[in-house]
């Protein structure tokens, strides 16, 4: 009899996690007769059948864990896909919006503000909804996957999720309505417009282009002003020379300037002027 089995790679940052979780794991796959290798070397994951086997889906049921495991889904959560009637779903996101910073504004548009936009979701369509990296873990009925999944492609195709939890929220209600039950219900949701709303584009001016017949003049060189200076001229005792005479110049400078503001302490204060000198002062200048 042949085995089958099914290896997945998961990311370095998983790998502590995984080590904690694995033990559970195995012994979950054990009730279905199944065995699980995790190979840290490789960064893999492995599930194989045994010859005590007796499910034939529960491998594909299991490659699901697997797969949910190495984007980021706990384990708790991620061993519900055993059951017969959950089935998952991981989106590949990272391709459907060209633009890196477009990508990052619409992913956090579909968590939304402390994740309530993908809570809402998550209650609508009857499912859990992961959004990791460059993929979207998704797991619940096929029906709600359906769902979870078309509201994530419209999202990175600039259609908000608001629209779509609007929707879901009618035909939720809609559903408790028995008479309603063979009816159209197309009437009842909401149709939204598609409105192309042109930004103001940021009008960049030209610089003014400059008139002058002959080109400017190139930048001199430092060769060319040591040799204005006469510096390039000296030998090597000569330079040295000069560089010391200018040091002790511009330490003298400094010295005085400090000895002048050290002075500026010791000056008395200008007398200050009485009451009765500034209405004198003020007496005399308006007889004037």
């Amino acid at each position: 009899m042949e085995e089958s089995s099914f290896a997945t790679l998961f990311p370095q940052y998983r790998e502590q996690y995984l080590k904690q979780v694995w033990p559970d794991v195995k012994a979950l796959l054990s009730e279905h007769e199944l065995l699980g290798e995790l190979n840290l070397i490789e960064g893999s994951m492995t599930v194989r059948t045994t010859k005590k086997t007796w499910d034939p889906y529960i491998i594909l049921k299991a490659r699901d864990m697997i797969k949910l495991l190495a984007r980021s889904v706990p384990f708790p959560q991620a061993k519900k896909v055993l059951e017969d009637e959950v089935y998952c779903d991981i989106m590949k996101i990272g391709g459907l919006v060209r633009s890196k910073e477009r990508f990052v504004k619409r992913r956090q548009r579909l968590v939304g503000p402390n994740g309530s936009t993908l809570k809402a979701i998550e209650l609508l369509t009857q499912c859990f909804v992961l959004v990791q990296g460059q993929t979207v873990s998704i797991m619940g009925s096929v029906k709600g996957i359906k769902q979870a999944r078309r509201i994530v492609e419209d999202c990175f195709h600039n259609i908000h999720p608001i629209y779509h939890i609007k929707e879901l929220m009618i035909r939720r209600e809609l559903e408790k309505d028995p008479e309603l039950k063979n009816e159209n219900w197309e009437r009842f949701l909401p149709h939204f417009k598609n409105r192309n709303v042109q930004r103001k584009k940021k009008i960049k001016k030209a610089k003014k282009k400059n008139k002058d017949v002959f080109p400017p003049q190139p930048t001199p060189r430092k060769e060319d002003l040591q040799m204005e200076t006469g510096e390039y001229f000296l030998n090597e005792k000569e330079k040295e020379l000069r560089k010391r005479v200018a040091k002790r110049e511009a330490q003298q400078a400094k010295s005085a300037e400090k000895r002048r503001e050290r002075a500026k302490e010791f000056e008395p204060p200008a007398p200050s002027k009485t009451k009765k000198q500034k209405g004198k002062e003020v007496d005399e200048s308006a007889k004037e």
